[in-house]
């Protein structure tokens, strides 16, 4: 399918481009009945993943086919499936099967209806005619990264979906002006009693937007090829806020000795560092932590990650700086 992955293909309904002949055993069968069972029904296409329904056709869970080849053959069906199962819904389009594909990095999804009954599997070979030598591949890296190009190229190519796409997350940004301005309202008296904190305001959000966005970046480059966990976002972001800090103390005490020299102002300098040092400090984790949440999320985290992240770093860099103002400038 990939010479065919347009922008209209990714429209399609998912079920229009799933297999019906997968695999299917029973919760309560043993190794020994679910082996005869495939024996007699002798599925044509290539097995992957033996999916687990009960007698409604109720998805329950997957069994890898190495965990079944080597399991005693009296051990049950139920005690060696992996659940919950990453199912694909029969509502969906083929562009979401494909993130599906990018995120969890599957070479295969079941597609259930509302019950959560199977009505058919979704394999990696119906995005990529490239692919269809996996089994003898030693990774499959560049099997999600070019399933991941093709759908971006589709994008790309496609103005209308690349809006749909896009579009969604720009709103972001039109909320945090709007809640940029009130917040300028909120703390008028501040602004109107000190000028000169209005004039430091653009690069005090222009340094904390660039290291936000430094962040984002960085991430989604470390992403690529991983699935990301909860307990591995936990020392990067360590590590990131370290490096947040560092960077906000550097560039907050250049443009506060500016500040100092140029108005005169201990104050207003102190205040001028602590909103840069504190809001890039902010930014830095706002920027990794996105991506990773919204990966978990099954979001696209290149097309979210960057305004969600703007808008977010704004807002708490402007309360730093406007509660300092406050506080210091009383």
């Amino acid at each position: 399918m990939a010479a065919t992955l347009t922008g209209q293909a990714l429209n399609d309904p998912v079920t229009r481009h799933m297999r019906r002949d997968f695999t299917q055993l029973r919760v309560d069968q043993t190794v020994d009945q679910a082996l005869a069972t495939l024996r007699q029904s002798q599925p044509q296409g290539r097995i992957i993943y033996l999916y687990v329904t009960d007698a409604d056709d109720r998805l329950q869970g997957v069994v890898p086919t190495r965990r079944i080849l080597l399991s005693q053959p009296d051990a049950t069906i139920e005690s060696l499936m992996v659940k919950p199962v990453v199912s694909i819904s029969h509502n969906a389009t083929v562009l979401e099967a494909c993130e599906f594909f990018t995120m969890h990095r599957l070479l295969a999804f079941p597609v259930v209806d509302d019950e959560r009954r199977m009505l058919g599997l979704v394999d990696v070979d119906l995005y990529t005619e490239e692919l269809t030598d996996i089994d003898r591949r030693e990774g499959n890296d560049e099997l999600f990264q070019l399933i991941g190009v093709h759908v971006t190229t589709a994008q790309q190519a496609n103005p209308l979906l690349s809006f749909r796409q896009r579009f969604p997350w720009l709103i972001c940004n039109i909320v945090a002006g709007v809640l940029a301005a009130l917040l300028a309202g909120i703390y008028e008296h501040e602004l109107q009693k000190v000028v000169a904190l209005a004039l430091f305001i653009p690069v005090v959000l222009a340094l904390a937007e660039s290291v936000s966005i430094q962040s984002v970046s960085l991430t989604l480059q470390f992403l690529r090829g991983q699935q990301p966990t909860w307990a591995a976002m936990a020392p990067r972001a360590t590590s990131e806020l370290l490096a947040g800090l560092l960077l906000g103390s550097a560039c907050g005490l250049l443009l506060a000795t500016v500040a100092l020299i140029w108005l005169g102002s201990v104050s207003l300098s102190l205040c001028i560092f602590g909103g840069i040092a504190g809001g890039v400090t902010a930014a830095a984790v706002i920027g990794l932590s996105l991506p990773y949440i919204l990966h978990l999320l099954e979001r696209d985290p290149r097309v979210a990650a960057g305004p969600v992240a703007l808008a977010c770093a704004d807002m708490v860099t402007l309360l730093i700086y406007f509660n300092l103002a406050r506080w210091l400038l009383a």
